[in-house]
């Protein structure tokens, strides 16, 4: 193969992996997104919402719609949605039973009315959702990884 060629290839695979791949990588799940002087107090904090039926599907129908969880997470939570591409660190991946192992939905709740400083994720506009819809996103995303 010659130089040119390796180049081509090289290229090649460079828009494939960027095209099919979010291209930056999500932060490290381990890593609280909530202030240290907060995350005690967020992490105490459990959702008044039981993961029922009707309450998953209030919180997909949240996420997929007036929410607009899914521009940056995606249409499955993976964290692949169309402006989520543009962001980095990656939207977080609802998908993966580790994050919902080492994150509490009170810290993720804490994310939701207060956002993310140094990521994409902004604070709701209490006029868009509210504290009880946010909490059924909040169980619907968690579903997506398995958690109970």
């Amino acid at each position: 193969m010659g130089k040119s060629t390796s180049v081509v290839v090289a290229g090649v695979v460079g828009l494939v992996f960027a095209a099919g791949v979010a291209v930056a990588a999500e932060k490290d799940i381990k890593v609280p997104r909530v202030p240290a002087a907060e995350l005690a107090k967020a992490k105490e904090m459990k959702s008044p919402l039981k993961p029922t039926p009707d309450v998953l599907a209030k919180g997909k129908a949240i996420f997929e719609g007036k929410g607009t969880c899914f521009t940056c997470h995606g249409n499955s939570g993976k964290g692949d949605g169309p402006a989520g591409a543009a962001l980095d660190p990656s939207p977080r991946d609802f998908t993966n039973p580790q994050f919902h192992t080492i994150r509490t939905e009170g810290e993720m709740f804490w994310v939701v009315k207060n956002g993310s400083p140094g990521t994409g994720m902004i604070s709701y506009n209490p006029a868009m959702i509210t504290d009880e819809e946010a909490w059924q996103a909040i169980a619907y995303e968690r579903s997506l990884g398995g958690a109970k």
